[in-house]
């Protein structure tokens, strides 16, 4: 997640120490229905043995996997306050694979995050949302983009009719893709990302381009190259692939929901609308300009010194 592979940098340059605790330091086994996330097997013992060796000041907890609920017991267990954060509207996205309600899984997550001294949250459209299902000491721990890496480059990159209208990101059902897909617009479609429909919607619509997923230069090169960004999701918490496109100059266009109102100046850097044709339209109507304006405004460093204020202390002999 680029979230916290951001955050974890821009840390170390604070003069910190970090240590990850991923799936990459565990067997694994692939999530059901999710085959590219992995998670990690019986990850309790090697989750205390990495904290103990490491003593940590402060103990942040990102997911609710596995690796999560390790770290949460054993925290428990010791009296260790600990942080969370709530990066994905998890239920929605669950409900949207299994005839699963949706208040038990808020239920199960208010339950999780009860525990925590505090629970970051990414904007305030997502606090409120949480705020009245019941959740409990909420923060707001926002994004920032890297404008080093995402900035304007040429449109020539991409061939293909324009306007080029693209979408960035996870390539499954809860991205809600195919609203864009299936949009009556101009110009050409792209789509930047891997993920578990990639061959059905591949199949599905052979006239848009799938690229499959891009990293780095290449993965910027390929935004900076569109005319529009297309997000059509409707259960994002902040969505940071916003920034980075209006980072490269390019507007977005997007549902009025969760994660967009909170990151698109509506009519300047992006147009919301719940026809997502007419947003599109209207998107290409903006200056790029104003859009990479605002973007630059949104500093990591900021975000991170926000994300250590937010952290809780663990007392000195805690690890003894």
């Amino acid at each position: 997640m680029r979230t916290l592979g951001q955050t974890g940098q821009h840390l170390q340059k604070l003069g910190h120490q970090v240590l990850f605790i991923t799936p990459e330091n565990f067997l694994t086994y692939p999530c059901p229905t999710y085959p590219s996330i992995r998670l990690a097997v019986f990850p309790k013992k090697g989750v205390r043995e990495m904290l103990l060796q490491f003593q940590p000041q402060a103990i942040h907890i990102a997911t609710e996997g596995p690796l999560g609920h390790a770290a949460r017991a054993l925290c428990s267990r010791r009296s260790v306050p600990f942080t969370t954060s709530y990066h994905t509207q998890f239920p929605e996205y669950v409900r949207a694979r299994f005839p699963i309600p949706i208040n038990w899984s808020y239920a199960y997550l208010r339950r999780y995050h009860g525990r925590a001294a505090r629970t970051m949250v990414a904007t305030q459209s997502m606090r409120r949302l949480l705020k009245d299902r019941g959740f409990k000491k909420l923060e707001i721990w926002a994004r920032g983009v890297d404008s080093t890496m995402f900035q304007p480059g040429p449109k020539s990159f991409l061939p293909g009719p324009r306007p080029i209208a693209m979408y960035m990101g996870r390539v499954a059902v809860e991205k809600n893709i195919e609203a864009f897909l299936n949009l009556d617009v101009p110009g050409s479609k792209y789509v930047v990302g891997d993920g578990p429909d990639l061959e059905r919607l591949r199949e599905r619509f052979p006239t848009v381009k799938f690229t499959g997923q891009k990293l780095g230069q290449e993965l910027t090169a390929h935004l900076a190259a569109a005319d529009v960004f297309v997000f059509p999701s409707l259960t994002d918490t902040f969505g940071l692939v916003l920034l980075e496109a209006m980072a490269c100059g390019v507007p977005v266009a997007a549902y009025p929901v969760t994660g967009p109102i909170d990151v698109v100046q509506n009519g300047t850097t992006g147009v919301l609308d719940k026809d997502l044709r007419q947003a599109v339209l209207g998107a290409l109507k903006l200056n790029p300009a104003d859009c990479v304006a605002y973007a630059r405004q949104h500093s990591w460093q900021n975000w991170t010194e926000r994300f250590v204020s937010l952290l809780e202390p663990v007392k000195e002999n805690a690890w003894v």
